[in-house]
Order: C-alpha cells, then sequence, then structure tokens
C-alpha cells in the first residue's frame, strides 16, 4: 500500500470572506465573551471584550483605515507583542481587505527594514518599546528609509494611550488613539461597500518564515486559506460558543493567529490572553482564572508549566482540551498533560506556515499511543503522501520520505518570489515539507525530523527524534535535542543537548551506560552539553541549527 491519504472529502468549507464570518457569528452569539486581556499590568484588572463590543472596536479601525486611504490589497504591518489591539488589528484589516503583515517581535533593524522593502509596506502599527525591543526608534528609521511606508501607528502600553517616545514627531507618526479618531470622517456604509468588494480567495496575510536559510520569505495566504483552516481544527475539538481557549502563543504565528483567533471566535467561543509575553505562571493562572477549557502551547511551553514548584497549586479542572503543536512533542509530556491537566482531549497539530497551518491532527477519538507517537491522520478536505526525496515516487507505507501536503489550505505563493514557489510546490501542487515522515497502515503519520536535521553517521541515517524520545525515559532529563556535529571518521556524530531537572546530575558516561544495550551503538551520543535552555524562535521552536553552530565552535570541529 502506498504512502498517501486524503482526508473526508464532504466536509464543506466556508466561503466567505474574514470578516464576513465575524460578523455573522458576532450577531448569532452578541454579548457571550469573545476576547479576555488578563491585566496588562501588574495590579491592573483584566479588558474584555463581548462579541458586539469587539465587532463595533473592528469596525471603527476598519473605518479609520479606510479614512486613511488603505486600499484593498495594501500591506498593513503589525509588529507587536500579543494584546487585544492585535486582534482587533487582524480583523479591522481583513475587513478592509488589506493585506496583514505579520512582523516578528524579535526582528531588529535589519531584519523590519527587509520585510518593508520586500512587500512595499504601506502603514506599519508598531508597540511601544519595552526591555526588549525599541520598537519606536527602529520603526523610525524604517519609515525614514522606506519611502513605501506612508504611516506609522504605536499601539498603547497598556497603562496610558501615550507613547513611550513622547509625542509623535512627525504628520506620518500616529498613537492608536488619534488613528481610531479618524474613523469620524468615514461612515459604516463606506466600509460595507468595501466589504461588498472582497472575495474569500483574495490575499489577506502575509507570514515570514523564520529564515534560517537566507532572508525570509512571505508565504501568501488568503481568507480561503486561513479562515477555513481555522474552523477545520475548531470542529475536530468540538469547539462551541462555551469553549474558553486561552493563547500564551504568539499571534504574529499561525498557531495565535489562525489556530487561536481565527478558530475559536468562528465558533463564537471567547479568546483569551494571558500577557503579552509568555511564562508557564500566567498560562496557568488564565486557565484558573477564566476559566479555561482549552490551552494551547509548543512542547516546551508544557514542560516549563508542568516543571512549574507550585504546579499542583493551580486549579486547571476546567479544561478538557488544547493544542500542542509548534515541534514535535515528547511522549512523557503529552501522557502529563492529559493525565495532570485534566486536557483528556488534547490534539496534536501538524503542519507549516505555507499550510495555513495545520494538514494533520489527532482527535480525541485516537488511542493514547496514536496520540503520543504520530501527528494524527490527514485533515478534511486535504491529501498527503510521503515520497523518495532523490525520485519524488510515492513510498510504500512504513517507508521514511518527504512529507508534502496537498489541498485549500496550501498557500498562493511566496510575495514576489515565483522562483522559491516553484521550488516549494511542484506542478501538480504539492507543497513539499521538507520533513521526513512515515504513514502506518491506518494512515497515522510520524514526524521522523527535518531532513536537514537527519543525522548520517558512517553511511548509517539516524533520526534524532527517536533517541530523543528514549533520552527523556532517564529520570534527570527534563528536556532534550539530538544534534549531529561533525566527525571526520564518520562524518557525523550524536550529541545530546539537555536540560536537567532541578538538582539533578548527568554525565557522558553516565548517559551512554544509560543507552548501552538499548540502543544500537552507532546511536549512543558521542557528546552531551547539559544546558539551562535551549535557542528557540518566538513561536517556541528550538534551533537546531545554533545549537550546532555553538557545539563546532566549542568542539573546535
Amino acid at each position: 500500500m502506498l504512502s498517501y491519504t486524503a482526508g473526508d472529502a464532504d466536509v464543506p468549507l466556508l466561503e466567505e470572506t474574514i470578516g464576513a464570518n465575524f460578523e455573522r457569528v458576532a450577531a448569532r452569539f452578541p454579548l457571550r465573551d469573545a476576547l479576555i486581556e488578563a491585566a496588562p499590568v501588574p495590579g491592573g484588572e483584566a479588558r474584555r471584550w463581548s462579541y458586539e463590543k469587539l465587532n463595533d472596536d473592528v469596525d471603527r479601525l476598519a473605518r479609520a483605515l479606510l479614512a486613511l486611504g488603505v486600499a484593498k490589497g495594501d500591506r498593513v504591518g503589525i509588529w507587536s507583542p500579543n494584546c487585544a489591539e492585535w486582534t482587533i488589528m487582524q480583523y479591522a484589516t481583513a475587513k478592509v481587505g488589506a493585506i496583514l503583515v505579520n512582523v516578528n517581535p524579535a526582528y531588529r533593524s535589519h531584519e523590519l527594514e527587509f520585510v518593508v522593502r520586500q512587500n512595499g509596506m504601506r502603514m506599519l502599527v508598531a508597540a511601544p518599546s519595552d526591555k526588549n525591543s525599541d520598537y519606536v526608534s527602529m520603526a523610525r528609521e524604517a519609515l525614514a528609509d522606506c519611502h513605501a511606508l506612508r504611516e506609522l501607528v504605536f499601539l498603547p502600553d497598556g497603562r496610558l494611550d501615550i507613547l513611550d517616545a513622547g509625542e509623535p514627531q512627525s504628520d506620518a507618526e500616529l498613537t492608536f488613539a488619534e488613528l481610531l479618531k479618524r474613523a469620524d470622517d468615514v461612515g459604516p456604509l463606506a466600509l460595507k461597500a468595501r466589504m461588498a468588494e472582497l472575495d474569500p480567495y483574495d490575499p489577506i496575510n502575509l507570514q515570514y518564515t523564520s529564515g534560517t536559510t537566507g532572508f525570509p520569505k512571505g508565504a501568501t495566504l488568503t481568507h480561503h486559506n486561513i479562515l477555513n483552516n481555522g474552523n477545520q481544527i475548531g470542529k475536530l475539538l468540538g469547539y462551541t460558543e462555551r469553549d474558553r481557549v486561552v493563547l500564551p502563543v504568539p499571534f504574529y504565528h499561525c498557531f495565535g493567529m489562525v489556530i487561536g483567533n481565527l478558530n475559536a471566535l468562528s465558533f463564537g467561543a471567547a479568546t483569551i490572553i494571558p500577557g503579552r509575553g509568555f511564562t508557564p505562571a500566567s498560562a496557568l493562572e488564565a486557565v484558573q482564572d477564566f476559566g479555561g477549557t482549552s490551552l494551547y502551547g509548543v512542547p516546551t511551553m508544557f514542560i516549563a508549566e508542568l516543571a512549574l514548584a507550585d504546579f499542583a497549586s493551580y486549579d486547571l479542572s476546567t479544561l478538557r482540551t488544547g493544542v500542542m503543536a509548534g515541534s514535535l512533542c515528547p511522549i512523557e509530556v503529552m501522557e502529563r498533560v492529559i493525565a495532570e491537566m485534566n486536557m483528556r482531549d488534547v490534539a496534536i497539530c501538524y503542519g507549516m506556515t505555507e499550510t495555513s497551518p495545520v494538514s494533520t491532527m489527532t482527535l480525541a477519538s485516537d488511542t493514547l499511543e496514536q496520540r503520543t507517537t504520530t501527528v494524527g491522520r490527514t485533515m478534511p478536505r486535504l491529501e498527503s503522501k510521503v515520497v523518495d526525496p532523490v525520485t519524488d515516487e510515492t513510498v510504500e507505507r512504513g517507508v521514511i520520505g518527504e512529507l508534502c501536503t496537498r489541498g485549500y489550505a496550501v498557500m498562493a505563493g511566496y510575495w514576489n518570489q515565483p522562483e522559491k514557489t516553484a521550488e516549494a510546490i511542484d506542478d501538480e501542487g504539492w507543497m513539499h515539507t521538507g520533513d521526513l515522515a512515515r504513514m502506518d497502515s491506518e494512515g497515522f503519520i510520524v514526524i521522523e525530523g527535518r531532513m536537514k536535521d537527519m543525522v548520517i553517521r558512517g553511511g548509517e541515517n539516524i533520526y534524532p527524534r527517536e533517541i530523543e524520545e528514549f533520552l527523556y525515559r532517564h529520570p534527570a532529563v527534563q528536556d532534550v535535542q539530538v544534534i549531529g556535529v561533525p566527525d571526520p571518521k564518520y562524518g557525523e556524530e550524536l550529541m545530546a543537548c539537555i536540560i536537567l531537572k532541578p538538582g539533578a546530575e548527568l554525565d557522558l558516561a553516565g548517559l551512554q551506560e544509560f543507552c548501552r544495550g538499548k540502543l544500537a551503538h552507532y546511536k549512543i551520543p558521542r557528546y552531551v552539553d547539559i544546558r539551562d535552555s535551549f535557542p528557540m524562535t518566538v513561536s517556541g521552536k528550538v534551533r537546531k541549527i545554533d545549537m550546532r553552530e555553538e557545539a563546532v565552535a566549542r568542539l573546535g570541529l
């Protein structure tokens, strides 16, 4: 049997724009909670929006954008950690047909300038400066150097609706409050007219890939791509208007914006923002304080939450489900999340930005083994196959190859990069993920790692995922990542990068003894690196490329 599956083809897709969908849901659930932001500052109060209030605020911002002359297809960037205004901006740009450009909050001036120039951004909405980033000065630098950028808007800092840097320095600069005042110049009928011009297949979002191998690429996503992907995930999670979804994952990434906002808000559920950045305590406090029924995170987030000294003191009894995605989840972590966090229906979602993002997913009805060892089966209205990376032929079930996906969720392409688009999407519409995977007899897919992460030692192909899963069984190991480092004899050798549990000790000899007799000799790590943390992207993915570079420098390889 070949490694090919197709999801349920009878499931209907939404044929509407994001704005039209939101208005329909808001009319159905006007008084239910739509958005809650936990106190932006210590000692403050949470900010709350009903669906009716959120729709009103979205419309006001949308009319302000029209007043500034924002046209359908204009690129409007947002560069900010999570906050309520992020969500409002997401839906306002969708209503006017502007293409929202998600700018990574970790970017610095050079990266920001590249993104602004690459897509011809005409407006940037930026956070006020904080201890991590001088957003104000970097945004002003981009405004001065990039002539396409016409307006610069600064969001409130959570306490006062003012700029940390003082008053705007030019006519092109506005505070968020000043932007909203422009709405008085445009009536509701003008917004309705603009919405009537929009098509579900219009581009509406640009998300830049991490750019670990060169400059970032802008994945161009349509209303149809991301609204349907979010909605399909929610159906499989069993979301209703009674759900309350806690989102500590970043909105600039598909995880927060699509799996989070577009998913929950298409069902009348409430979205809850624990804070502008992730801390394990704030995530669990949000569940406890606001009755969260669903909690999101990458595996490292759940590991940090479970490791809290006072973890047992949090009331997580309202939880029933959630999403774990972004990177591969250790089996032991998944089992603890289900047993100790009450997330009996938690799902593993797999995909990539270029597929809106989810293409496979586990279900609550799957066995515990299937939910802890696979990334589930192909989502409705999508197709999956595993191919030989050299011949591109579909391989037999159980054989490792490159995972490909096809269907409504595949991006429109990389913005202004047709050559890069052609490298990623073949002539038959298959998106080549770059991930190594195998498909079992029931269609469940197991991710073996990135093609670029596979280690070749003396001609043997080694998949780090297998070794990581084994090392998680060691009682001293809290988290582990396995990488390949250069070796003159074997080409590559294995290094285990380990975060220890508090008070635990482990050295190379002890690690190798633990492996001996249980792993093939060539799978036993040659090196061990005991660390306090792993280098991460803002979205929570471990940057193995950084760890390899550090190891090469430290070992003189």
